[in-house]
Formats: C-alpha cells, sequence, structure tokens
C-alpha cells in the first residue's frame, strides 16, 4: 500500500461532484478510490437509462462487489440466479461469481456499488473506449 497521506482524510464528494464516465445507456460516478483509499475499496453509482443493458455478465476473480439499489427496479445476474431488484435491495456478489445487472423497466435505475478492494477505476478509460467502439 502507498503511504499517501490523503487515505487517511475524510472524502466529501458534494452532488454533481465526482468522475463521471459515459456507456451508451449507462454511466458512472466514482466517488472514491485509488489515492483517497490506498485502493483498499472504490465506490460509485452506476445509472442505467429505461429497458437498457448493463457491463454484460463478467466475474472478478480477487474483487467483492456490493450493490445497493438507489432507484428504480435493477434485474441483476447472481451466478445463474435472476433477481429482479427495486430500490433498497441489498446484494453482495462474491469473487469469481459470474453476475451482471440490467433495467428491464421504462424508468430509470441507479445502484450503490462498492469494489472490495478498490482499483477499479483504472479500468474505466478502457471501458469506455469499448463502449464506444461497440455501440
Amino acid at each position: 500500500m502507498s503511504t499517501d497521506y490523503r487515505s487517511n482524510e475524510p472524502i466529501v464528494t458534494l452532488p454533481g461532484s465526482g468522475r463521471h464516465y459515459q456507456m451508451g445507456s449507462m454511466s458512472s460516478v466514482f466517488y472514491a478510490d485509488g489515492i483517497e483509499t490506498d485502493n483498499r475499496y472504490c465506490v460509485s453509482e452506476w445509472w442505467l437509462d429505461p429497458l437498457s443493458d448493463g457491463p454484460g455478465p463478467h466475474s472478478h476473480d480477487q474483487n467483492e462487489e456490493i450493490f445497493y439499489v438507489l432507484e428504480g427496479t435493477m434485474t441483476f445476474q447472481v451466478g445463474e440466479q435472476f433477481i429482479d431488484a427495486p430500490k433498497g435491495t441489498f446484494i453482495r456478489i462474491p469473487s469469481g461469481m459470474i453476475h451482471d445487472f440490467k433495467n428491464k423497466t421504462k424508468d430509470r435505475a441507479g445502484v450503490l456499488n462498492i469494489f472490495i478492494p478498490g482499483g477499479f477505476e483504472e479500468n474505466m478509460p478502457k471501458i469506455v473506449k469499448w463502449f464506444e467502439e461497440n455501440q
């Protein structure tokens, strides 16, 4: 771990702040990652427009993910199970488990995501580029 002093300071991100990424009908805002947390965790929001897919089924070999539905209903794939998760639903994805999320409703939907350990934001430029090239 780094010895960056900022990892021991409070993190305050005001509304509208954070690092924003647009990926077609999906967007994300990162509030804490990398230098702020010594890559111990990453905190972001992910939003999907109505009737839109998320990132696609995938897994993380070394990372757990926590999702909390902030608005709307998100459909999650958790392993081989599919769950319609309304606002207020909490889901923990263990490392190595296939997962995905999508919005099958006519309303916008969003989730809070905690990625443990952190460092996920480092992937965002490549992810944004992939979505730009594959729309």
